[in-house]
This record gives C-alpha cells, sequence and structure tokens, in this order.
C-alpha cells in the first residue's frame, strides 16, 4: 500500500489516485448556488403576491359589516338633499293702473265729498299756501255755474259738482270739480271753453266776490273730470292782464285740482294692489 500527497484513496477497480478532480467540485458548487438563488427569489415573488392579496381582501372588505365588498360613491351618485324648499305656481297680477280709477266709473267707487277731494285745510303747491275757506257740493251742477257752462255742463251729462274756495293776501279763488261718465263727456266741456264758474264765498270770502268785477277763469279735463277755477281780488278789483296775484292763485288751484283729481286715482290703485296681494299670499298658502 503506497500513500499519496493527498492520503489514502481506494479507486474503481482497486486502482487508486493520489489528486481529486477540482473540476467537477467546481461545477457541482456553481450549480448548487444557482439553486439556492432561485429558491430565494421565487419564495419572496411570492410572499410579495400573498401580502398583496391580504391588502386587496382588506379593501374589498373594508367598511362593510356583511363582509361584502363596497364600492365608494362617484360625484354623479353623492347624495342629493330633497328638503329644498318648493315654490307654487302662482302668478302675480301686473299693479293696477291709478289711471283708470279715474276714467271708468266701474272701478271708481271711492266716496266722492269736499270731505275726501278737498281733505286739506290748506291748498299747498311748492312754496305757496292758501288757508281754505268754504268747500261745497252738489247733484244739480247748473246750481254751481253760470252763463254757457250751464248749458255745457247739462248737455254733457254733469253727475256731480265740488267747489272749495281758498284766499290769502288779498285774493282768493273757486276751484270746481265737475264729475261725468266718460273722459269724452268731460273732455266736450273742456274743449267747449265755458268756464263760468259760480264763486264760492265765506269765511272771509265776501258773497259779491267775482260778481259784476273782471276775474281770471280757466277749464281742463283729466280721466271723467272737467276742472275749473275763477280767480279775482276781494275787494272787488278787475283782474287785469298784467296783474301777478290774481294769475299766480289762479294757476296754483288749477294744479291743486289737477292733483286732487290724480291722488284720487293713485289711493285707489294702492287700495286694490293691497287688496291683490292679500289674495296672491292667501293662494300661495293654500297651493
Amino acid at each position: 500500500m503506497s500513500f499519496g500527497q493527498g492520503g489514502p484513496f481506494d479507486g474503481p477497480g482497486g486502482s487508486s489516485s493520489s489528486t481529486p478532480d477540482w473540476g467537477a467540485l467546481a461545477e457541482e458548487s456553481e450549480t448548487q448556488a444557482r439553486r439556492k438563488r432561485w429558491m430565494w427569489i421565487g419564495g419572496g415573488v411570492l410572499a410579495a403576491l400573498a401580502v398583496a392579496g391580504i391588502v386587496t381582501a382588506a379593501v374589498m372588505t373594508g367598511g362593510s359589516k356583511g363582509g361584502k365588498p363596497t364600492a365608494a360613491p362617484t360625484a354623479s351618485e353623492e347624495a342629493v338633499p330633497d328638503d329644498k324648499p318648493s315654490f307654487p305656481d302662482v302668478s302675480v297680477p301686473p299693479p293696477p293702473n291709478p289711471r283708470d280709477y279715474i276714467t271708468d266709473p266701474k272701478k271708481d267707487k271711492a266716496p266722492l265729498t269736499p270731505a275726501t277731494l278737498f281733505p286739506q285745510k290748506s291748498m299747498v303747491v311748492g312754496e305757496h299756501s292758501y288757508p281754505r275757506t268754504k268747500t261745497a257740493t252738489t247733484k244739480d251742477c247748473t246750481a254751481a255755474a253760470q252763463g254757457p257752462l250751464v248749458s255745457s255742463l247739462s248737455h254733457n251729462g254733469c253727475r256731480q259738482l265740488l267747489r272749495a274756495t281758498y284766499a290769502k293776501g288779498g285774493v282768493a279763488v273757486t276751484l270746481g270739480i265737475a264729475v261725468f261718465d266718460s273722459p269724452a263727456q268731460a273732455a266736450k266741456v273742456m274743449n267747449e271753453n265755458k268756464a263760468n264758474l259760480m264763486p264760492l264765498p265765506g269765511g272771509g270770502v265776501p258773497s259779491d266776490f267775482c260778481q259784476g268785477t273782471k276775474c281770471r277763469m280757466a277749464t281742463n279735463a283729466t280721466g271723467r273730470y272737467a276742472y275749473f277755477t275763477i280767480a279775482g281780488y276781494l275787494n272787488g278789483k278787475d283782474v287785469t292782464g298784467t296783474e301777478t296775484k290774481a294769475r299766480q292763485i289762479a294757476r296754483d288751484g288749477g294744479a291743486y285740482a289737477f292733483s286732487q283729481i290724480t291722488q284720487r286715482g293713485k289711493d285707489q290703485a294702492a287700495k286694490a294692489a293691497e287688496q291683490q296681494l292679500k289674495e296672491t299670499r292667501e293662494k300661495a298658502g293654500q297651493s
């Protein structure tokens, strides 16, 4: 028996070799190393997949007590409150026209007396103010007129004639407002230009006011009303073309008569508007 450098070795067939096969050993070692690397990588992938599966399952089951998956609502699926206020479909009528109430006798139903037509104690027009001295009314319009105005009022169907006198500073004016069934009748009286209104004395205005003396007279109309003025001096002085006091009170008297008739229409229209609003609210409440 012989002893080699690496120790005793018995080969097949009884033969022996003293040098190992280093190349075969190296190849076998590399093969084992590759097998270990694949096993590590494959295990890591499987572990990652397993974790991902667990997270996905958690997301799918989250928020559902029964364990069933629920999807998050989109913007279009978000809940919309259904408690918005609803308004009934109620049409609001247009506001009444004040002119209708001084034009149409079927609408012009407010009381018509000196107290309602001349309620103020003084006639105030701009910076001018004149105390009221007397008022009167008559259904016989001809009794408050003189001269050609008598026939004009009678032929055109005058229903009522209301008067008021105002005086200050030695001058006075009597206003007359005649009531007709239509604007056409009132306009006809105005166009005939027969403004011979009977003056209304009293309260410091003498009984002969504008009787036998020259006074300033005018006539006009609005709606179904014709209105007149007669103005002059309290001392019987004639009114001339150059004087100013009688002319001023006559102009103020005409403007005041117009404003009082117009205000009558506004008051009735406002009352009708209030009634319309009340009815609209009641209708809305019932809807």
